[in-house]
């Protein structure tokens, strides 16, 4: 099926790069520039992807669907839906013009995610103009094509850094057949127990977050299963637009005047030491902190406790993304060089050193 605004134009985006790399420009690659905010600032050319648009194809039996970069998120979903499918990790859109590209680019996934997968777990294949000049296709739309699999792989969390992400095959699933969510009180301490309980028992958990003075639930699977599991954990009802208001940061958690921290740690870490009003998501695994301290003392108390911090505020430092140990940054830096020679893709993006 071929919709009104579908278009192929990576013959456009390619010449743009091949015109960069003739005259050594930098380039800025974006879309929808939902995510701008995360990392750090970009000097360089616009290279705008919402002009490479559409679903390339999509077979409900197959589970499978491919999809242009610079098509819009929402149109991807709204598509899944109507085939009672979804893609099961959730990628918060921030903007309603958010893109596929942009998913991809900064793979960010939402609440159902210790639960699926990750944005990286469900692409099978991708699209890429490198820094050769080259459009180039790695991987396949079916899980036993593993040619290349790694590279399209490498393109997610990449933040436009590796490469132009012109079209991506990606694995979808059933939408659940029941859901329905639950609010429990308790404190964060207690929270992390029975979770960590609760993760060793067949319950149909597939998403967790304590907001400071209750802990959220959705359950989601047959009707029975979720029915039981309602039965057995009690609590009050919960609307279920919580779950994309957490993800898409529209509760009024996220309006507090306070830098925004995203926290990675083990889900089994107790509750951090640190200044400022924090929410658990993830089952524990990925906390949210607004705090006005040092960007330092954060970031040592989170190593302490082996995770990273990512600065979700814009511009407040230098080094948004966490600081990568001296072997790790030298893979990065030699992958940037073979992908990216003349680093003309978001130079700087991630860390001032690509």
């Amino acid at each position: 099926m071929v919709r009104e605004k579908d278009v192929d134009d990576s013959a456009t985006l390619l010449d743009q790069v091949n015109q960069a790399l003739q005259d050594a420009t930098p380039l800025r690659i974006q879309g929808a520039n939902s995510k701008a905010f995360l990392g750090r600032i970009v000097a360089g050319e616009i290279l705008d992807t919402r002009t490479h648009r559409g679903i390339v194809s999509y077979d409900p039996t197959e589970l499978v669907i491919t999809a242009r970069c610079g098509t819009p998120l929402a149109e991807l979903l709204a598509v899944l839906d109507a085939s009672q499918q979804m893609l099961p990790c959730e990628p918060p859109a921030f903007a309603d013009d958010a893109t596929v590209g942009g998913m991809i680019a900064s793979g960010l996934s939402g609440p159902r995610r210790p639960w699926s997968g990750s944005v990286r777990d469900f692409v099978l294949g991708t699209r890429i103009i490198t820094g050769h000049g080259k459009h180039l296709r790695f991987g396949g739309e079916v899980m036993k094509n593993v040619a290349g699999y790694d590279l399209s792989r490498l393109m997610v969390g990449s933040y436009g850094s590796l490469g132009v992400i012109t079209e991506v095959s990606l694995k979808v699933l059933p939408k659940p057949r029941e859901s329905l969510s639950i609010s429990l009180e308790m404190d964060s301490e207690r929270a992390l127990q029975r979770l960590a309980e609760w993760g060793q028992q067949p319950l149909p958990i597939s998403a967790a977050c304590h907001d400071g003075q209750r802990l959220h639930l959705r359950l989601e699977g047959g009707g029975g299963s979720v029915a039981a599991a309602r039965d057995r954990l009690g609590g009050e009802m919960l609307d279920g637009a919580y779950w994309s208001d957490l993800n898409e940061q529209r509760l009024d958690f996220f309006d507090e005047d306070q830098p925004l921290w995203r926290l990675s740690v083990p889900n089994n870490t107790p509750p951090l030491t640190l200044a400022g009003a924090q929410m658990l998501d993830w089952g524990g695994a990925q906390r949210w902190l607004k705090s006005g301290a040092e960007a330092a003392l954060i970031r040592q108390v989170v190593s302490a406790a082996g995770g990273h911090a990512t600065c979700y505020s814009h511009g407040l430092i230098d080094a948004p993304f966490h600081p990568l140990p001296h072997a790790l940054l030298h893979y990065h830096r030699r992958l940037k060089q073979q992908l990216d020679p003349q680093g003309i893709f978001n130079p700087g993006r991630l860390y001032a050193e690509l």
